[in-house]
């Protein structure tokens, strides 16, 4: 099992983790005992920061709402996005420029010599987050990814996994075999699964315990059958955000179509909350699925903040009470 860390080369991570020291970035790791990163490419790549022998996994990019271009939904799209200006910034002129986008993406990942590619399967307007009442269904989110992965894995090497995250929005939320199945019967690459705890958790707005997660977690991984056995790599961290969700749900209960981005985006970073587990349910997870690919992945404050959840999670998966 490889462990790794989620990192970008974002300015955030960059500079505001690593204070743009990249020996900083390999301390870390020898310290930790990590074995490299998940990387996201948010700028130009800088190989001497980010070398290629610690990229083990690539994190491609995610437009939350994407659907409605895709499928033409033009009066939808200017709804939601206010003007085609702001759409053509969003995707391009048409579903060719983005697919070129992607396909810079996916290159990208090639480029990093990583072992896997994520990539989230979810649609969301951000209209539709807080009331959770969405317009397509997760059956129409999975046919219309295939349909764009298929023309996108050629990209790929062939030795490259590419590994679909599950989240908590319409798409792959793990919670309908039959559409993982689908998924991954219908992919032409050889791709698996990215199992996300707190996005798992974020499924279920009940759970009030890491010992009651647990259960719910392999629960859900039990059901998928013969699909579990795709689960290459687990995305380790918790989310309790189930009463926060319900009384949004409450005050929201309708669509809202004049929620910022900045309103948007707090709105997911309190519901998906990426804690450190601290009991020994993230060993039950860990020890039950097996994964190639563990990643401790947290949304981190400052370099401290990063280096605290990381030792709490890495002291209750190997014991070290």
């Amino acid at each position: 099992m490889l462990e790794l860390v989620n990192l970008s080369n974002d300015i955030t991570d960059t500079e505001g983790l690593l204070g743009g020291n990249s020996a900083q970035l390999a301390s870390f790791l020898q310290r930790h005992h990590l074995d490299g990163i998940e990387f996201m490419c948010c700028a130009p790549w800088d190989k001497s920061f980010h070398q290629p022998d610690i990229i083990k996994g690539f994190h491609l990019w995610f437009w939350p709402s994407w659907l409605d271009f895709w499928l033409e939904n033009e009066q939808a799209l200017l709804r939601e996005f206010g003007s085609w200006e702001k759409v053509e910034s969003c995707f391009g002129a048409s579903r060719e420029a983005w697919l070129d986008r992607w396909a810079a993406n996916f290159q990208q990942a090639a480029d990093c010599g990583a072992e896997y590619a994520v990539f989230h399967v979810a649609q969301a307007r951000s209209s539709e987050i807080r009331c959770r009442s969405f317009a397509y269904s997760s059956a129409q989110v999975i046919e219309a990814v295939l349909d764009i992965i298929n023309q996108l894995t050629a990209r790929l090497p062939s030795e490259m996994a590419l590994l679909y995250e599950n989240l908590w929005w319409p798409g792959l939320d793990l919670t309908l075999p039959a559409l993982v199945h689908e998924l991954l019967a219908g992919t032409k690459h050889k791709c698996g699964i990215m199992l996300d705890t707190g996005h798992l958790m974020n499924t279920n707005t009940r759970l009030c315990c890491e010992s009651q997660a647990a259960d719910y977690i392999l629960r859900i991984v039990d059901s998928l059958g013969s699909a579990a056995g795709s689960i290459q790599g687990v995305h380790l961290h918790t989310s309790f955000s189930g009463e926060y969700v319900e009384k949004e749900r409450q005050r929201h209960n309708q669509p809202e179509y004049n929620l910022s981005a900045g309103e948007m985006m707090d709105y997911v970073l309190k519901v998906d909350r990426h804690q450190p587990f601290r009991t020994a349910a993230a060993r039950r997870i860990v020890d039950a699925v097996q994964p190639r690919y563990l990643v401790h992945e947290f949304v981190p404050e400052n370099y401290e903040d990063w280096e605290n959840k990381l030792v709490q999670q890495q002291k209750v998966l190997y014991r070290r009470l």
